[in-house]
């Protein structure tokens, strides 16, 4: 794909770093996404998105945003909002998909309600996951609101002491039953289901283990049952359309191969996947023939307000 597909000089704004716990990554898929579309044929300006936000939006006056943004604030529904109010078209989901994904213990409920399997799940106060156990071990504490698996305390089946969670901890915490089993991800293009990747990685797929290169190693296509690869793309795209998302997103999986498709949980949806060099969407988009730069310019081009 070269040149602009509208045949117009069309400029896009991409939105990167921002101010949560994401930010060194949003940077760089932010500056991976920016170099591509140049490449497309897109004028690009690259903004990293401080609290003056709708001032660089005014100044740089783009046709399309581009939100390149992990994290609170950027894939929360607040962005989202803030665009709105602008008129400016944007990409990826809306106000309300964004938000409802961003929030594990909400999207949980909207998975159980559509009938996608997930693992037994509470909120629960920081304090008091310190002082007990508020679920038997194993289990797993996460931020309620966090991605990119920031923030995550395995308790294990032996474990007698309940975790200790760092000071900036928020104030309430997703603890939800451990899944065991082999990591699994699908991306959703649009109304698409592309395919299923495995993650293979030391041990949990933490923050270094996604970020890091040489942290773990993906396996396109799975090597996996074609009846679980089947179940897997379902599940994906219609956690994709219950939450309302738009664009791309993609959603991770555990699955406990001895137990067949018993073992198959729904984790979590992302509506703003890394697309960085080691990221999970651009490998599967291009082991399906989309190279990087089409896939940006895509995302462009679907691009909107009202989403």
């Amino acid at each position: 794909m070269t040149g602009n597909p509208k045949g117009r000089a069309q400029k896009v704004a991409v939105l990167m770093g921002g101010m949560s716990a994401e930010r060194d990554v949003s940077l760089s898929s932010g500056k991976e996404c920016a170099a591509a579309l140049r490449e497309t044929g897109y004028e690009v300006v690259e903004i990293d998105a401080g609290r003056d936000l709708a001032h660089q939006l005014e100044i740089a006056a783009p046709d399309v945003v581009f939100n390149a943004l992990h994290g609170r604030w950027g894939e929360d529904g607040c962005v989202q909002g803030l665009l709105e109010w602008l008129r400016l078209p944007y990409t990826h989901s809306g106000v309300l998909a964004s938000a409802l994904a961003m929030d594990k213990h909400r999207s949980k409920d909207v998975y159980q309600a559509e009938g996608l399997p997930v693992v037994a799940h509470v909120l629960a106060r920081a304090d008091e996951v310190r002082a007990r156990h508020v679920m038997a071990p194993p289990y797993v504490v996460k931020p309620n609101n966090e991605g990119s698996s920031v923030g995550i305390y395995i308790v294990r089946e032996a474990t007698d002491a309940p975790p200790q969670l760092a000071d900036d901890m928020p104030e309430t915490v997703m603890v939800e039953a451990y899944a065991p089993g082999r990591e699994l991800t699908t991306t959703v293009i649009g109304d698409r289901a592309l395919g299923v990747t495995e993650i293979i990685c030391e041990s949990w797929y933490d923050y270094d283990a996604k970020y890091r290169p040489g942290g773990s190693r993906h396996v396109f296509p799975a090597d996996i049952p074609t009846e679980i690869e089947i179940h897997c793309l379902d599940y994906a795209l219609r956690a994709h359309e219950v939450l309302g998302c738009r664009g791309v997103s993609r959603t991770d999986f555990r699955w406990d191969d001895g137990r067949g498709l018993d073992g198959l949980i729904v984790l979590e949806t992302n509506t703003q996947p890394g697309m960085t060099p080691t990221s999970l969407v651009p490998e599967q988009a291009a082991g399906l023939g989309m190279p990087f730069g089409a896939l940006c310019a895509w995302m462009v081009e679907d691009a909107s307000c009202d989403r």
